[in-house]
């Protein structure tokens, strides 16, 4: 008799499972609880954008387009970082239309990690950095983000002595899930300090740019010519546009950097929907929808923590992104899993654990919650927290 088994391959990635997202999401539908765990909306986008990619379509823009992306779209792309961060990437070499930002970010490390090189994780980080690492046949090197008063903060003397001759990359991301930090100019300061004299690549994960509130800017790594010499800057027009399901992002880099993310990216994906880049590209002619998104999210946010204000959850606080962390150690003490599946199953609300941001569990008492909702879905959902 034939052992099937012997035919299955050695995984490289062994302990990875099903991921947190889909488990909670199951478990929502299951209970009928209302999701507020995977961060996507659950409303529709601007008719607009669609509209644009059906004129696309009929247009007869269904070949494969270029491998970088459509000129229209990388010119749009180039000119809003020039706007808003005033850094002039050149659109033909240095900028790529990814199948989302998820893509991007294997792509980078696939191209510049070789293996044994090692790759600085800042942790709770998301679940696709470590094993996109590990693929490249990288290291990944940890350090944790600490939590006081005043929410998360990267240590960055723990950083720098996570520096060492075998370091090939750093990976960030702000505005950060699961967290909602972003970081600021003593960020940036810091950053540029430690990365200074080395030969230290940054990939920037930066797909909450246009969700930051408060009044504060969003830090792009390309608004500073030092460190965008060395970043590769990673972003999403589904986070953007309220489109998550369209996978698409893009990443600019400088030339000499693009050039060799190009040669991994064609034999990844080799390119993206032609129609949605043209819809894409048109759409983008008017700057008003990434302009004010910070403002509507911002009355989400505003919205959420008013009807958590006099609950048993202490709120976090929330910079930036779609998410609201919270500490629920007055409620229960039991394992942040165990708490969002009880929290799921017992009150009708799902949220992630922050533990499952981290390689080796890390029990704080937080839970993310996604605000990226209807008004009426929050409101739903804080009646029922508010039992708490």
């Amino acid at each position: 008799m034939t052992t099937i088994a012997r035919f299955v391959p050695k995984s490289k990635l062994p302990e990875v499972g099903t991921t947190i997202f889909t488990v909670m999401s199951a478990l929502a539908a299951e209970k009928k609880a209302v999701n507020l765990g995977q961060g996507f909306p659950d409303f529709a986008c601007d008719p607009a954008l669609p509209a644009t990619v059906a004129a696309a379509m009929a247009a007869d823009f269904n070949q494969y387009p270029p491998m970088t992306g459509m000129p229209q779209l990388r010119e749009q792309i180039a000119r809003k970082i020039l706007d808003v961060y005033g850094h002039d990437y050149d659109a033909n070499s240095e900028i790529t239309v990814t199948a989302g930002a998820t893509q991007g970010i294997l792509t980078i490390l696939l191209a510049s990690v070789h293996a044994g090189d090692e790759v600085i994780v800042i942790e709770p980080a998301y679940d696709s950095y470590v094993p996109s690492i590990r693929l490249a046949g990288g290291i990944p090197v940890f350090v944790s983000m600490e939590l006081d008063e005043n929410g998360y903060s990267i240590p960055w003397d723990k950083v720098k002595a996570a520096i060492s001759s075998k370091t090939r990359l750093i990976m960030l991301n702000s505005p950060h899930n699961p967290t909602g930090s972003v970081l600021n100019a003593d960020d940036i300061a810091a950053l540029t300090d430690i990365v200074r004299d080395t030969n230290v690549l940054i990939a920037s994960d930066e797909v909450y740019e246009h969700m930051v509130y408060d009044g504060q800017r969003h830090e792009s790594l390309s608004r500073y010519p030092e460190l965008a010499a060395r970043s590769y800057i990673i972003s999403s027009f589904g986070k953007t546009y309220h489109v998550t399901g369209w996978k698409i992002g893009y990443v600019a880099a400088p030339a000499a950097l693009m050039a060799e993310f190009r040669k991994v990216h064609q034999y990844n994906v080799f390119s993206v929907n032609t129609p949605m880049q043209v819809g894409l590209a048109q759409y983008m002619g008017n700057p008003a929808p990434y302009l004010e998104l910070s403002a509507f999210y911002q009355k989400k946010r505003d919205l959420f923590r008013a009807g958590l204000a006099n609950s048993s959850l202490r709120l976090l606080p929330c910079a930036g992104t779609y998410f609201q962390s919270v500490d629920y150690s007055a409620v229960s003490d039991m394992p942040e899993l165990d708490f969002a599946r009880w929290l799921t199953t017992e009150i009708g609300v799902a949220a992630i654990p922050v533990s499952a941001f981290y390689q080796q569990s890390k029990e704080s008492g937080i839970v993310r919650f996604c605000f990226a909702k209807q008004d009426a879905t929050l409101q739903n959902a804080l009646q029922r927290l508010q039992k708490l």
